[in-house]
């Protein structure tokens, strides 16, 4: 057809007016303007290399103008007898290849009247041709989630690492949502098998990455985030409650902490025993076994043993409180920050009697008052937000510790008003650290605050001082712990030490309390009087200001005009069509200039193509193994000064590990190359010609051996690997003819090793690297006249297509010179393409 030919002239030479006249022409000569855009489209090219839209999709829009102009031209202007062949060639052309046609034919030709049954063929035959995600999307535009298989769908998807894309197909479908989540928790069964899926869809293709990421970890994380999003039962999802009961289990007997999570669950206890045997002797794992009456057949090595021989003293498991000292030993003492009052000044309330008497104290104008919560920690195994069971009131010289768990206590008006009060008090200040959490917990508690709003007055939290003080919120070790942060750190360094968090994950719900859960209680609300006081005495050393209270305020407002410019920031990129992604601020000013090599980051398993671009453009790049735990990254910024690039889940774990602006999240949709440009553009990294190259791609070594081709042709000689001599390569007189070929342009900015660097017996290299020597083409050697060893790892590289097309990649962010610019006029003038690497 000759329209389509001059269409796709013009497009193919991206002339877009004359594209729209020729086009606006076209279709008002049509006698049948639907008929006739189909044969266009059908004759149209689909997805091409480089092109971001197909030229179909560049005609159904010009179409869709057009026939604003033409209302009549509409599909019930059709006959009858030719409706129903216009929209099955239209749905024909929903495809693979065709991705963008979805909307504009689904409006023209008014699929979604088309029979159900008709839809669903289409559908399967999408789905037969491994083209999910088409669809799935047809699928939920035409509503047809409820007609087609869940799992014929879903499954693929998730195993093609398109979660929110199954996810999306699911919402507002509550039967969905639910088999969909259940799907997933029966993945986490220890008797699941990935090959159970491979058999089940054959046609997939998976990679390695997508093959880790179907594993018992990553999916109960998604299942558990699937619960909360979808308000599915936990009792539906048994396998993955297990999972992070077990876990949560190992991770406190790691911490010496073992009531919270066993319960009456005899595999558990089970579990429990194992570990004490490892971390808490045979003594206690003895006692353990005996108090659950574990059966003797389930008991590890030894344990039954024990049990035998222990006496009667030491047969049963201590739990009550008075079983402990209230004041620590002299070792805590040195090491932990400790409460300046007696036990006596720390008052357990669980009656409205002693409630009046800690209100006539706390609420007196003037007050200040260091206040904190407890509550049951769920693990993610129960509802995410807990409800309060201790309140912790200090005021100097006292502790009011109120117990919520008392029968007809916390739900009483008087207890409920006393909050109310206090909270709303203008002349009481209030002290917390991060009372964000302590908030939702209080709303979860008492659904009075919900319906009638409760009053923030008089409140400075602490966790925004924090933020100002010189050091910030940064993790940093004490003896041979962990890292201290928060409202710990803040106490270590403020007033000399930290605290002892050993009972934080305490079951805080279980009566009665233990002594040291007591004591613990109390510190960590007497900790926040000691420390405002400290503050205060002296605020300009620690870099604040004068009145502290100006810092809430202030960070309020920050807080707003961030939330404010972050979500006029996500309006923009739903307008664009797109998310909000690295580099995209234009209100954050740029760091200064930097090469480079300046920059040092470690990328995760999941970006190593984006670590491999960075290389090539010179940038320092680690890059993690697929078998390397996410918190490898952490170790290497930490210890190596780098900046971690990351994206999707563990974004969150490691920005909590490192400084500000040293974790950066990427859009794991995206390209390497586009990757690769956001974050040089976000560190104001200009690259030059000399710096493509300047590292190896393979090891991240910046040194390199230039070896001339004589060299290169002496040692194939030597190895047997040189070719017989031919007519072509030799001329009669037996010299070699060697293409004519102007001066190499590749000249990295790198360090050079000496020729004298290569074993030329063993050709290894001093740090051990074997030179690859197969990997060179002897037919190469006549064009090439000088090869690129990286010292590294031994790999040979030369100078081909790839230098240039990297520079035609990265024009944008490239620091162009004119030889640079010369560069990439010749590189297009050339009939003969230059070698790629090996």
């Amino acid at each position: 057809m000759a329209l389509r030919e001059q269409l796709f002239d013009f497009w193919t030479r991206k002339e877009l007016e004359p594209l729209r006249a020729v086009a606006f022409k076209g279709f008002s000569d049509f006698q049948t303007p639907l008929e006739d855009l189909l044969c266009v489209l059908e004759g149209c090219p689909g997805r091409q290399k480089g092109k971001a839209t197909t030229m179909g999709h560049s005609i159904l829009m010009e179409f869709e103008r057009w026939r604003r102009t033409h209302p009549k031209v509409t599909l019930q202007a059709v006959p009858e007898v030719s409706k129903l062949g216009l929209q099955r060639r239209a749905l024909s052309l929903l495809t693979d290849a065709q991705p963008s046609f979805m909307d504009p034919l689904i409006d023209i030709y008014q699929l979604g009247n088309l029979d159900r049954s008709i839809l669903r063929l289409h559908i399967i035959k999408l789905q037969a041709v491994n083209c999910y995600r088409e669809a799935a999307l047809l699928s939920m535009k035409l509503e047809l989630q409820n007609e087609v298989d869940m799992e014929e769908m879903c499954v693929p998807l998730i195993l093609q690492d398109k979660l929110p894309m199954a996810e999306s197909f699911v919402r507002g479908h509550p039967r969905l949502e639910e088999r969909m989540v259940t799907l997933l928790d029966s993945w986490c069964h220890p008797d699941f098998s990935i090959a159970q899926l491979r058999r089940q869809f054959p046609r997939l293709s998976l990679s390695k990455h997508q093959t880790d990421q179907i594993q018992p970890k990553m999916l109960s994380k998604q299942v558990f985030r699937l619960m909360e999003k979808f308000n599915i039962d936990p009792g539906l999802c048994p396998n993955s409650v297990y999972k992070r009961k077990s876990d949560s289990m190992r991770f406190l007997m790691y911490k010496r902490f073992v009531e919270s999570t066993v319960a009456d669950d005899p595999e558990l206890q089970i579990q429990l025993v194992e570990l004490m045997v490892k971390y808490g002797g045979m003594v206690n794992a003895a006692q353990w076994s005996l108090h659950y009456g574990l059966p003797k057949d389930r008991l590890p090595f030894g344990v039954w043993d024990t049990q035998e021989s222990l006496p009667a003293s030491l047969r049963e498991v201590s739990k009550g409180c008075n079983a402990e000292s209230w004041d620590p030993s002299q070792a805590h003492r040195d090491r932990f920050y400790q409460l300046p009052i007696t036990r006596d000044h720390v008052h357990f309330l669980e009656t409205l009697e002693g409630l009046q008497c800690c209100r006539d104290t706390v609420l007196q104008p003037g007050c200040i008052v260091g206040v904190d919560m407890e509550w049951r920690a769920g693990f993610g195994a129960v509802s995410p937000q807990q409800r309060v069971a201790l309140i912790q009131l200090a005021v100097p010289g006292q502790v009011f510790l109120l117990d919520l768990c008392a029968h007809g206590f916390s739900q009483h008006n008087i207890t409920v008003t006393f909050i109310r009060s206090l909270f709303s008090a203008t002349t009481v200040l209030k002290l917390g650290y991060g009372m964000a959490g302590d908030l939702k917990c209080l709303l979860a508690t008492w659904a009075q605050f919900s319906e009638e709003p409760l009053k923030m007055e008089g409140v400075l939290d602490l966790l925004n001082v924090h933020q100002q003080v010189h050091g910030g919120p940064r993790g940093v070790l004490v003896g041979e712990g962990p890292a201290e942060k928060g409202l710990s750190l803040l106490v270590q360094q403020v007033l000399g030490k930290p605290l002892d968090k050993m009972e934080q994950l305490s079951n805080w719900e279980r009566r009665p309390l233990r002594t040291s859960q007591l004591r613990y209680a109390a510190v960590d609300a007497y900790c926040l009087l000691d420390v405002y006081s400290a503050l205060s005495r002296d605020p300009a050393s620690f870099g604040l200001p004068q009145d502290l209270c100006s810092i809430s305020s202030l960070q309020t407002e920050k807080s707003k005009e961030e939330k404010k410019r972050k979500e006029e920031k996500k309006k923009q990129a739903r307008r664009r069509g797109k998310s909000p992604q690295l580099g995209e601020d234009s209100q954050s000013p740029l760091p200064p200039r930097m090469a480079p090599q300046q920059l040092r980051v470690v990328c995760d398993n999941m970006l190593q193509g984006l670590g491999r671009y960075l290389r090539c453009l010179g940038v320092d790049v680690v890059l993690l193994e697929n078998t390397d735990d996410h918190r490898v990254a952490a170790q290497l910024a930490q210890e190596d000064g780098r900046v971690i690039l990351t994206c999707g889940q563990p974004y969150q774990t490691l920005k909590s590990q490192v400084g500000e602006g040293r974790c950066i999240a990427l859009d794991c949709s995206e390209k390497a190359r586009d990757q690769a440009v956001r974050v040089l553009k976000h560190f104001n990294v200009q690259p030059t010609q000399s710096d493509i190259f300047s590292r190896c791609q393979v090891c991240n070594s910046d040194q390199y051996l230039k070896m001339p081709r004589e060299n290169m042709t002496r040692l194939l000689k030597e190895r047997g690997t040189f070719p017989v001599p031919s007519s072509d390569t030799f001329c009669s007189c037996g010299t070699n003819i060697f293409y004519s070929v102007r001066a190499p342009r590749y000249s990295p900015h790198c360090r050079w090793a000496p020729l004298s660097d290569l074993d030329s017996s063993t050709l290894t290299f001093p740090r051990g690297a074997v030179l690859q020597l197969h990997t060179v083409p002897p037919g190469l050697l006549p064009r090439i006249p000088f090869f690129f060893i990286c010292t590294g790892c031994g790999k040979i590289f030369w100078e081909g297509s790839h230098f240039s097309r990297v520079l035609s990649q990265f024009q944008e962010v490239l620091c162009i010179t004119e030889d640079t610019e010369d560069t990439l006029s010749f590189s297009t003038q050339q009939d003969r393409p230059l070698t790629s690497d090996c």
